[in-house]
């Protein structure tokens, strides 16, 4: 007689010889009775069938994939994720349910990390029918029902995630029915040919924490609401400008700038891009980037940009300080990276991924210009790099205190006043 763990042991012998060319493209997967069926189609010709939740809508979006354990609320509000058909690799996902719309003393939801759902769909591998939490106000279904967001659940998402590592992130089809959508039929879509920074930035200036004593302009190309919260909690009073604000035109009156992260590829923010690229050669005080704003500060310096096969997503990417050899432990959510193979005069490398080489942040060697790939402001992952808020305003208020001109050419302006205040 097999005993139950030989017979585990030959089976998952047997799947892993297997190639992954030679098993089913079409996986079905039961299906809650009662509920409609839905599928999963990839452009590149597989097709996931389980239960469905949410919205009873189709959608299109690049299928990517999380490996975070926890916070689904803030993965799925994440405007990172705009146009995105997120995968969650923990296969129970829906049991903590959707906490309260609860705001902080500077009126910034408290759970989530914008206004409403950001990704167009998502799929799970186990959806949990009954929450329980202390905040919990509704289940996830009736949350993206609410919302018009489709769900998948009962979807092998070991399986997924294999085919998404192998060829990398592509375009998928999230529909509800009997049968999955003929795929000729199927108007595939790609988001990142959209300028998603663009859909995702707020259209005005909006202030956080007025009576704060340094002032933070924070460029919003899809900012989390941590963002503003961190930067609110040291002190700051944060200017929330869109993606294209005109920098040039009022960087005097701005202690520090901040770059957010944000969705989609970076090329498409050329006004950002130059507005910077300005900014580099006149502002004398702090510039920080996260994410997005490690790639459009990296594209004005002269650092080119390429797609990743599938991307860094999750809470567990180590990446290594440069400068002092520490890895720290990161929350992350990005499908481009900067090619630091080649550094342009005046910059370096700040941070590196221990996985997989790719650049986590630059650093300009004189003046203050520093930028990550990473989530320092985490929700919900490690917060092992939450320094990096404090070490920012400090910096910038150390600048205000010095009394540094926001400008090269405000500095020379002052010359001439000062020598005739000297004289007198």
């Amino acid at each position: 007689m097999v005993s139950p763990m030989a017979l585990l042991a030959r089976t998952l012998a047997s799947a892993a010889d297997t190639p992954l060319s030679a098993r089913p493209l079409h996986a079905h997967y039961p299906v809650v009775p009662g509920s409609l069926t839905a599928h999963l189609q990839l452009r590149t010709g597989e097709v996931f069938t389980g239960g469905s939740f949410g919205a009873s809508t189709a959608t299109i979006g690049e299928t990517v994939f999380t490996t975070s354990l926890v916070g689904y609320p803030e993965s799925m509000t994440d405007p990172s994720y705009r146009g995105q058909l997120l995968v969650f690799t923990q296969p129970l996902i829906g049991n903590h349910g959707v906490p309260r719309r609860t705001r902080d003393q500077y009126g910034i939801l408290k759970h989530f990390e914008s206004e409403k759902i950001q990704c167009s769909g998502i799929v799970v591998g186990d959806y949990a029918t009954k929450y329980s939490h202390w905040n919990a106000v509704e289940s996830l279904s009736e949350w993206c029902e609410r919302e018009g967001i489709p769900a998948i659940t009962g979807v092998d998402t070991r399986a997924l995630v294999h085919i998404l590592r192998g060829q990398g992130s592509t375009l998928g089809s999230l529909s509800v029915g009997a049968q999955p959508i003929d795929s000729a039929k199927i108007a595939w879509s790609d988001p990142n040919v959209e300028n998603l920074v663009a859909q995702a930035s707020t259209t005005e200036v909006r202030v956080f924490n007025p009576d704060g004593d340094v002032h933070i302009a924070l460029v919003d190309c899809g900012a989390k609401n941590n963002i503003v919260r961190s930067l609110c909690d040291q002190g700051a009073r944060v200017s929330l400008v869109p993606w294209n604000y005109n920098l040039s035109a009022s960087l005097d009156s701005f202690d520090g700038i901040f770059i957010s992260n944000g969705p989609g590829s970076p090329s498409h923010c050329t006004e950002a891009i130059a507005q910077l690229r300005h900014a580099f050669e006149v502002y004398q005080r702090p510039i920080f980037g996260i994410c997005m704003g490690n790639q459009l500060m990296g594209l004005a310096a002269g650092i080119d940009v390429y797609k990743l096969r599938f991307g860094n997503r999750g809470h567990n990417q180590p990446a290594i300080d440069l400068t002092t050899g520490r890895c720290v432990i990161t929350s992350q959510n990005h499908g481009y990276a900067l090619d630091d193979s080649k550094m342009p005069a005046g910059w370096d490398r700040l941070y590196v991924n221990a996985n997989d080489g790719s650049n986590e942040g630059i650093r300009h060697i004189e003046k203050p210009f520093r930028s990550v790939q990473f989530h320092p402001e985490a929700r919900g992952g490690p917060l092992d790099t939450a320094f990096v808020f404090a070490d920012f305003v400090n910096d910038v208020r150390a600048a205000k205190l010095a009394g540094v001109a926001a400008t090269a050419h405000a500095e020379l302006a002052a010359e001439p006043a000062q020598a005739a205040a000297a004289a007198a």
